[in-house]
């Protein structure tokens, strides 16, 4: 059963498919730690049920193991002179093209067994690193991230609790050594340690789940980034063997890599929605997007930008009107200093 299930994930178009009991996690008092430190930021869902998070077994009752599935989004991409955006946010938003595999791969299970299954593709609540390490996957990196010996950083996570009895996988061992290059690489300084993570000051948290204004205290170390950052992912030497994933490479998504960032200053709700739906940059909705516009405007932009930082301080969603005013500011304060 173990052998077929991943000849057929692998059909799938997943890149990696690994095996772990359904135990609870081994970093337990590791996660209590962190979201004690409030290092979970606005994410209180992170901080709810915490214990349930832990452990598979409440999430699905006998569950005996745990199916870890990665797609690789590794492909080369031309740096963006205007405003970075994440790199997985050049394909199409993930859940979507994860979850239709994963139904089918559940879907093959239950033909083969009764067994009960649950999935999840960043959506439940499991430590699913903690999950692909314990699977063999790939170890937690320096950066807190999933590191693959075979893919690199670049990869998505998804699972499947299941009921089945399967023989584990063996786990993962760290192998970041003395390489310290994500630490000193976080603009923000997000990375008070070796894996720790202090979401309040990381560039993904603050441009994407941040749903208020950003720090003004940050916002000049945000740089050019737009939408997310990999900076603390692309230093990493493991990305030498990183390899084009099969299934991704199919929803890439034009455009996105190198946005016009005056243009979309001028975007309405619906011209958002138009542009936008069924991508990564969706979750981010337009007062999030055109704020972080502005952000990066105030710290690369120039006198072209004012006009249209003008207009948007007048902008009926007050968030926009807040950053594009800082914006002005900046650019004006380059333009005296000059």
């Amino acid at each position: 059963m173990k052998l077929a299930i991943r000849k057929k994930a692998l059909e799938l178009g997943f890149d990696e498919c690994r095996f772990t009991s359904a135990k609870p996690a081994n970093h337990a008092a590791e996660y209590f730690q962190w979201i004690s430190h409030g290092y979970h930021a606005q994410m209180e869902y992170m901080a709810r049920n915490p214990t349930r998070r832990t452990d598979p077994g409440q999430l699905l009752p006998d569950a005996r193991s745990v199916i870890v599935l990665a797609v690789s989004y590794h492909h080369v991409c031309s740096e963006s002179l205007a405003g970075k955006t994440a790199r997985y946010s050049h394909f199409t938003d993930y859940h979507d093209v994860l979850a239709e595999r994963l139904k089918q791969l559940v879907e093959f299970i239950h033909q083969q067994s009764e067994a009960k299954c649950l999935w999840y593709v960043d959506t439940g609540a499991v430590l699913e690193r903690d999950l692909a390490q314990r699977a063999g996957l790939g170890f937690a990196g320096k950066h807190t991230n999933l590191i693959s010996r075979n893919l690199g950083n670049w990869f998505f996570l998804s699972e499947i609790l299941t009921t089945l009895e399967i023989e584990p996988d063996a786990s993962e061992t760290n192998h970041c050594g003395g390489c310290s290059r994500c630490l000193n690489a976080c603009p923000t300084n997000a990375l008070p340690a070796p894996f720790q993570l202090d979401a309040r000051r990381c560039i993904s948290f603050l441009t994407i789940e941040n749903k208020g204004s950003i720090p003004a205290e940050l916002r000049a170390a945000i740089g050019n980034h737009v939408f997310g950052c990999d900076e603390c992912l692309a230093v990493c030497p493991w990305n030498r063997f990183a390899k084009e994933g099969q299934l991704m490479r199919l929803h890439a998504l034009p455009g996105i890599a190198n946005l016009d960032l005056l243009e979309l200053l001028s975007i309405d709700e619906a011209g958002f929605k138009k542009r936008f739906a069924g991508t990564p940059l969706f979750r981010s909705k337009r007062r999030g997007l055109l704020r972080n516009v502005c952000v990066v405007l105030g710290n690369v932009g120039n006198e072209t930008a004012l006009e249209k930082l003008e207009k948007a301080t007048h902008d009926l969603e007050p968030l926009i009107a807040e950053h594009a005013q800082w914006a002005i500011e900046q650019i004006r304060k380059r333009r005296a200093s000059s």
